[in-house]
């Protein structure tokens, strides 16, 4: 295996889990199937395009995506997903609805045409023999480290423990003192925040246009349905089997061969395995 499909399968399987993590906190500890997931990773990726219209410099494209998503995600929760957890059939068809109002705007906004915009860090560097897109490593990294980090706060922190006790039992949490309609809250805005992230860094390798949140979508629920809810290990596990499917396959073969595997492979697991890999007891 070269060194350039190596690169390719880490950069891949990062990204994927970074675009998946937002949809894993939202269903897998919120129970609320959030079918636009998707268009928040397509409104982050026009965070560029839109610091660019401003004409304010580029290192404004973090605070821009956040403080596009942020508010957006806040309202949608306290207007309608707060009425909506556990009730994982409406939530489907309330966040199908908001996929498609979301996708309408932003076409009314920017048109039905391709953006594309430039990376942030030029150039390549050496890995392994291989000259590698300077901007993708250091992705690779940073998630990498993001990821740790997380971990870290998820079973470390008072946050993540309270996220825990929400989890297993509503009412109990609810019961010693736990806020948990703002801990909902909260959980669901940085799930839109870190699909919004997702999506602005994206941006630079991608063709950013109003539809591109699907594919985005249907990657993240097979990353989920093979690696199990509620916990990072099992994201990352999922992220790892869909993306190394899809990228060696894509590689030796073709996208449409990559594409079809993936599906037969999550279909299995629905069918064989329908809790994934690893899924958290609840």
């Amino acid at each position: 295996m070269s060194s350039v499909l190596l690169l390719n399968l880490a950069w891949q399987i990062s990204t994927l889990a970074l675009v998946a993590l937002g949809l894993a906190i939202v269903f897998g500890k919120l129970r609320i199937m959030n079918m636009a997931h998707g268009e928040f990773v397509m409104i982050g990726a026009y965070a560029p395009v839109i610091t660019s219209m401003l004409g304010l410099p580029g290192w404004l494209q973090l605070p821009v995506c956040l403080v596009t998503v942020g508010p957006v995600a806040f309202v949608l929760e306290r207007t309608i997903i707060r009425h909506l957890y556990g009730r994982m059939f409406d939530s489907l068809l309330a966040t199908w609805g908001i996929a498609i109002l979301l996708r309408e705007i932003v076409e009314l906004i920017f048109g039905r045409g391709y953006q594309s915009v430039s990376p942030p860090i030029a150039g390549t560097v050496c890995v392994f023999g291989a000259d590698y897109p300077a901007y993708r490593i250091t992705v690779i990294i940073g998630i990498l480290l993001g990821f740790i980090g997380l971990y870290w706060w998820n079973t470390r922190s008072k946050t993540g423990t309270r996220i825990k006790a929400m989890v297993g039992n509503p009412n109990l949490a609810e019961a010693i003192g736990i806020n948990t309609a703002r801990l909902s809250a909260g959980a669901f805005v940085f799930g839109c925040c870190t699909a919004g992230l997702a999506g602005l860094i994206l941006a630079p390798t991608v063709r950013i246009e109003p539809m591109m949140g699907l594919d985005y979508l249907i990657r993240s629920f097979f990353a989920l349905v093979v690696g199990g809810l509620g916990s990072l290990e099992g994201l990352g596990i999922g992220s790892g089997i869909i993306a190394g499917t899809q990228t060696f396959l894509g590689a030796v073969a073709s996208q449409t061969y990559g594409y079809l595997a993936v599906l037969t492979l999550s279909t299995l697991f629905l069918w064989l395995k329908p809790n994934g890999v690893r899924s958290s007891s609840r």
